[in-house]
């Protein structure tokens, strides 16, 4: 059941039924044309207010239990009441009838019932157009909220590519400071390797020199 769609029913019903009430009284106080005008009103109205309360009915069936039987004793009072305008109505016709004459009341009714065929043919055109227009609007809702669900993926999406960067730039830096750090490092080796290379040779010639005086020392200590 569609709450808000059962409420617009109730408005509308309440509507009519508020223009209904005051036309008996207008019929009795009317003569001639003005008086048919008010009977043909009246029936118009009534059968709008008949399928309102069809389209509530309808819309009770799918309603909870509890609500379903306070709602339908509200829709049989309303089917009293109009029953009773209907009632007041015909008094009010019978009473300006007898002051016009007998003749005249055969001939309103006809036109009325003319009247009430193409009435109905149009209820029934503008509760369709209703349900449709009811059922374009919730289609609508769905699709906002549909794109706004999808905006909201969207710029978590952005957020979260956004953070992803941050932290490639963030390696990206930490690499190409390691890049420069490994450069240092091999400098530092290559010099480190070229010191131990001199201090080798150094160490090479140092043995080479004792070892030659150790020798002249030899040499002209028992041989001279």
């Amino acid at each position: 059941m569609s709450s808000e769609e059962f409420e617009k029913l109730h408005e509308i019903y309440k509507s009519l039924f508020e223009e209904l009430k005051l036309l008996p009284e207008k019929a009795l106080r009317s003569q001639g044309e003005e008086r048919k005008r008010l009977v043909r009103t009246f029936d118009e109205r009534k059968g709008e207010a008949e399928e309102v309360l069809e389209g509530m009915d309808e819309e009770l069936r799918s309603a909870p239990s509890s609500y379903r039987n306070t709602m339908s004793t509200k829709l049989r009072m309303y089917h009293r009441d109009l029953g009773k305008l209907q009632r007041d109505m015909k008094t009010s016709d019978a009473g300006s009838s007898s002051q016009a004459g007998a003749g005249s009341h055969p001939a309103i009714y006809s036109s009325q019932n003319q009247q009430s065929t193409h009435v109905q043919s149009q209820r029934v055109l503008l509760l369709q157009g209703t349900d449709s227009l009811s059922n374009a609007s919730q289609s609508i809702e769905r699709t906002l909220r549909i794109a706004a669900e999808t905006d909201q993926v969207g710029t978590d999406i952005i957020e979260e590519l956004g953070g992803q960067r941050e932290q490639l730039d963030r390696a990206r830096n930490k690499l190409v400071d390691t890049g420069e750090n490994l450069s240092k490092s091999r400098k530092i080796l290559r010099a480190m390797s070229r010191r131990l290379m001199t201090n080798k040779l150094l160490l090479g010639v140092i043995i080479i020199m004792e070892l030659a005086i150790l020798a002249a020392v030899v040499y002209l200590k028992f041989f001279r």
